[in-house]
């Protein structure tokens, strides 16, 4: 019996040594020969990639990073506030883990879960090390269990030959912080234009969440992101026990300066983003194992020679005058795009890409500014769409007095025109040509913000967050766009409706002369009706329509037909001018990259004349062409006021564009001729000799306009005359604003703390009363306008309500309209 069980011992004892024999070596095949370690630093020589312009000329070319220029620093020189950074974002337990941390991939794994986003990594600094130095580029790419199973073998084998603190030197001499910086050293020169033994804390913090995603997190491009990543990399450094809470909060308040040490590169912005289209494309790894040769579609003669227009433009701007101070605009960025093909010929991100002083390697062509009024052609161009039912035509007549309006919050918000001035009744056309503010937010309101937020995203317009943050201001610049993303949604209008996509890249080839890529430029998809976008460049070419808003002569006049829009924000932080011709299309911001605010500059004397100078240069030699005229438009005889079809006596005429099936039907009734009887200024009866009747014709002002032809001069028709006048009956309130909140002067007398109530009425004829109740109690009543009186200010939330009868008994009611007094 006991040899049986001996011999049953050693026969599972053999089998199990064979079994695990079998594993080991079907793991040891599976796994595959590892790499040396011990060639961890001897990278044997690679060709760079060479980026070119259109023309052959050397723009930069790109080194190995692991042989290129980029200096290798000891670990005693790295200031302890990197190391602390990049231990708490890449592998917080380095000193403890023998190479491959559990803990930390479960943890990881539990973080970006909860957070729906990477916030921080499961990789150690072994194992990024095994994967980046030792590892195949094919194998890196790889997302397979015996990539990780290779590396983290790697990983451990490394974290036992190599001592921890060799490895941590040789992970901050090697990884990868974007824009070409190979190592903590050329970081700090990139972005800091410094050594990295210079680096604080909060520079530390921002260049350690660089990393996981240099692109995503890039400062110069996305500094809003940018920013929120250097914030988490600071929390974890207090979890971490790096920092204390009032060391990472002091560390976050502090405002970076960017800038970068000189070295020798042409148009620089642009041969960052083309690296960056190349890593999206061909992977890194690939891009110099090929050694890639890449010619762009920059005109480099061109982008130095709008270099220096953004330069010299800038010190003009800048240089104080007994009329006016300086504008202190130390930015600005150019874009030139062919429509026709969407190449970018020029591209310059700052007028010197080296300057500390003006943080000039922030690329001012791609990050997001508030555009003021340049989104509005695409606002009326949704208006103009006949497809969306015919809203607007250039010929309608728009009102530029204050108006108040409902916000999807159920808020009011009141816009002012740029010259704080009313305008009264106006054209679309001029309306959009001189950029008036209180026309366009109707406009808006008419088609809804939805769809604006929706024909931007098919322009290529990216706007930052959900569409549901936005309001009526998006039509006046509420929001973030780039300069490069909205000169091609320009380029779509110069190109008959058709999206333009920005081209940075024409070809591609390797280091053998074997084409990789080639740029195909084909038609985009028909994002807009080609008679609607020549409407909007018709409006936006005609001199005589921007008068109003900018004179008959500005910087927006060429020797040649072109449409062209300017913008500046509500608080004069960025200054826009977009425009085109049939061949080119040039945009143009200025401003700065800290968010100071310009003095006294506007787009028509800030940036227009930089526009106009380059689109000059870039049209030179070449024939004035105007836009062609697409089927379905034709020209038709209206009002000059009204907008409709004339009658005697209407005193001025013009030629509009209409599309077809949206000319006007109706004939004008703005002008109206009326018997006046001389004696009394009113209408003359039957019983009125003739020689005291005269016949004059009067503009109807609608009753909402009067106060504003009265203070302007107009004369005005007896009230007896709008009796039967018909028209959809509102009333509306023009002051107070809904919910704002108004504070009392305390050393004022209340009697000179008083706020203005007033309405405006629309409708048939003239209501019999109008009615203001405050908090349920009556407080004032008219028969007549105006509808306005002053009220004293008392503390507390209170709810003014207004009502309108009409002849016929019918009550018309405003909106219920809460205030809160302080």
């Amino acid at each position: 019996m006991r040899k049986k069980i001996q011999r049953w011992l050693v026969r599972a004892l053999g089998a199990l040594l064979l079994g695990g024999g079998l594993a080991i070596g079907a793991f040891v095949l599976w796994i595959g020969p590892l790499p040396d370690p011990g060639a961890l630093r001897q990278q044997g020589p690679a060709p760079g990639v060479r980026i070119l312009d259109r023309h052959g000329r050397l723009l930069y070319e790109i080194t190995h990073p692991h042989q290129g220029r980029h200096t290798w620093i000891s670990l005693p020189q790295i200031p302890r506030p990197c190391i602390a950074a990049t231990l708490a974002t890449e592998d917080a337990r380095f000193y403890a883990h023998p190479g491959v941390d559990p803990i930390a991939i479960l943890r990881a794994l539990w973080v970006n879960l909860r957070e729906e986003q990477a916030i921080t990594g499961a990789s150690t600094i072994p194992q990024q090390i095994a994967r980046a130095l030792l590892l195949h580029p094919d194998e890196r790419a790889e997302r397979t269990l015996r990539r990780k199973a290779r590396e983290a073998l790697l990983a451990l084998e490394l974290s036992r030959r190599y001592g921890k603190n060799e490895l941590l030197e040789i992970y901050l001499n090697t990884v990868f912080y974007g824009h070409f910086a190979y190592g903590l050293e050329a970081a700090a020169l990139t972005y800091f234009g410094k050594h990295a033994a210079e680096l604080d804390l909060a520079e530390c913090a921002l260049l350690a969440g660089l990393p996981q995603s240099p692109s995503r997190y890039d400062p110069l491009t996305q500094p809003q992101a940018a920013e929120e990543r250097r914030r988490q990399v600071l929390h974890l450094m207090v979890r971490h026990g790096f920092l204390s809470p009032e060391e990472a909060q002091i560390a976050a308040a502090e405002r970076l300066r960017f800038s970068s040490a000189p070295f020798p590169i042409h148009a620089p912005h642009f041969v960052m983003a083309v690296r960056e289209a190349l890593v999206e494309r061909f992977g890194e790894e690939t891009m110099f194992a090929e050694g890639l040769v890449v010619t762009t579609t920059l005109d480099l003669a061109w982008n130095e020679a709008i270099t220096e227009i953004l330069r010299r433009h800038l010190e003009e701007i800048n240089r104080p005058r007994p009329d006016r101070p300086g504008a202190g605009a130390r930015n600005g960025a150019v874009v030139v795009i062919q429509p026709s093909t969407g190449e970018v010929l020029a591209m310059v991100g700052s007028p010197d890409y080296f300057n500390a002083t003006i943080q000039g390697a922030v690329d001012g062509a791609r990050i997001p500014r508030q555009p003021g009024s340049a989104l509005k052609p695409f606002t009326y161009a949704l208006a103009f769409d006949p497809r969306n039912g015919p809203r607007l035509t250039p010929a309608s007549l728009l009102w530029d007095l204050p108006q108040t309006f409902i916000t999807a919050e159920g808020e009011s918000y009141q816009p002012i025109n740029y010259d704080r001035r009313y305008h009264g009744p106006v054209s679309a056309r001029v309306a959009l040509a001189s950029s008036l503010n209180v026309p366009a937010v109707a406009v808006l309101e008419q088609v809804g913000v939805p769809r604006l937020v929706g024909l931007l995203a098919e322009l290529g317009v990216r706007l930052p967050g959900p569409p549901a943050r936005y309001g009526l201001a998006l039509t006046l610049g509420g929001g973030e766009v780039r300069l490069l993303d909205l000169t091609a949604a320009y380029a779509t209008l110069a190109n008959n409706g058709r999206r333009v996509t920005p081209i940075l890249i024409r070809e591609v080839r390797d280091r053998r002369g074997r084409l990789r890529y080639a740029a195909s430029p084909e038609p985009g998809p028909q994002v807009l009706d080609p008679r609607v976008v020549f409407l909007i460049t018709d409006i936006l070419k005609d001199p005589t329509a921007r008068a109003l808003g900018f004179g008959s002569w500005s910087p927006l006049n060429l020797s040649r037909p072109a449409a062209v829009k300017t913008g500046t924000s509500s608080d004069w932080r960025d200054n826009w001018t977009i425009g085109y011709t049939p061949d080119w299309v040039v945009g143009v911001w200025i401003g700065n990259v800290d968010q100071t605010p310009l003095r006294e500059v506007s787009g028509v004397t800030g940036a227009a004349p930089i526009w106009h100078t380059v689109m000059e240069l870039l049209h030179r030699g070449l024939p004035a062409r105007d836009f062609p005229i697409p089927e379905g438009v034709h020209q038709v005889t209206v009002c000059a006021l009204s907008g409709k079809l004339p009658t005697p006596d209407c005193p001025q005429t013009r030629e509009e564009w209409f599309i077809e099936g949206t000319e006007p039907e109706e004939l004008d009734d703005l002008y109206r001729r009326l018997r006046i009887d001389r004696r009394t200024g009113g209408l003359a009866g039957p019983e009125a000799p003739p020689e005291a009747v005269e016949e004059r014709v009067f503009v109807m002002w609608p009753p909402f306009a009067w106060k504003w032809a009265q203070e302007n001069g107009f004369p005005m028709p007896p009230l007896e005359a709008y009796e039967g006048i018909e028209g959809a009956a509102a009333l509306r309130w023009v002051s107070p604003s809904m919910g704002v909140i108004y504070r009392r002067v305390l050393h004022l007398a209340p009697e000179a703390q008083q706020l203005l109530v007033e309405l405006h009425w629309t409708g048939p004829g003239l209501p019999r009363r109008v009615r203001v109740e405050i908090d349920g109690a009556p407080w004032m009543e008219w028969t007549r306008p105006p509808y306005r009186a002053w009220w004293m200010l008392a503390p507390g939330s209170h709810r003014f309500t207004a009502f309108a009868q009409l002849a016929d008994g019918q009550i018309i009611e405003a909106l219920p309209l809460p205030i809160e007094v302080r």
